[in-house]
């Protein structure tokens, strides 16, 4: 792959309002999405607003997932970046949809950082031994 990285942007309608503006369990669900897709949790950051709504980050190695909640609307926005090669993408969109319970779910995806080289040329990319020594919180 000649990019440096991918990056999904999701599009969640008519999810279950209580999981919008549950921050504790935005996070459970964000951290096994990345868990599940192969990626490895540095580190999280989450705030609840007041009168509703989460937003937050995790940060895995090779980039990071993030989300923003309007539970008024039953809507959630989640961007989910990496350059990491052992990413599996349809692994973390399976997670996040079973925990959210979405109706519709809309879905763009793009390549990041693409470059004029050949792969073997591109050196920053982790790969899945490079990141194991990495300790899981």
């Amino acid at each position: 792959m000649k990019a440096l990285g991918f990056q999904i942007i999701l599009e969640l309608y008519g999810c279950n309002r209580e999981m919008l503006n549950d921050e504790r369990r935005i996070e459970g669900a964000l951290t096994g999405a990345a868990r599940i897709a192969g990626a490895h949790v540095v580190d999280t950051r989450f705030h609840k607003f007041n009168p509703h709504g989460v937003s937050g980050i995790v940060v895995i190695s090779e980039s990071h997932i993030t989300i923003h909640t309007w539970p008024e609307y039953g809507y959630a926005a989640l961007d989910v970046f990496t350059c990491g090669e052992g990413f599996d993408k349809n692994a973390a969109i399976d997670c996040i949809k079973s925990h959210f319970e979405p109706d519709h779910v809309g879905v763009i995806e793009m390549q990041r950082g693409i470059l004029d080289l050949p792969p073997e040329e591109v050196h920053h990319k982790p790969s899945l031994a490079a990141v194991s020594n990495i300790k899981e919180s």
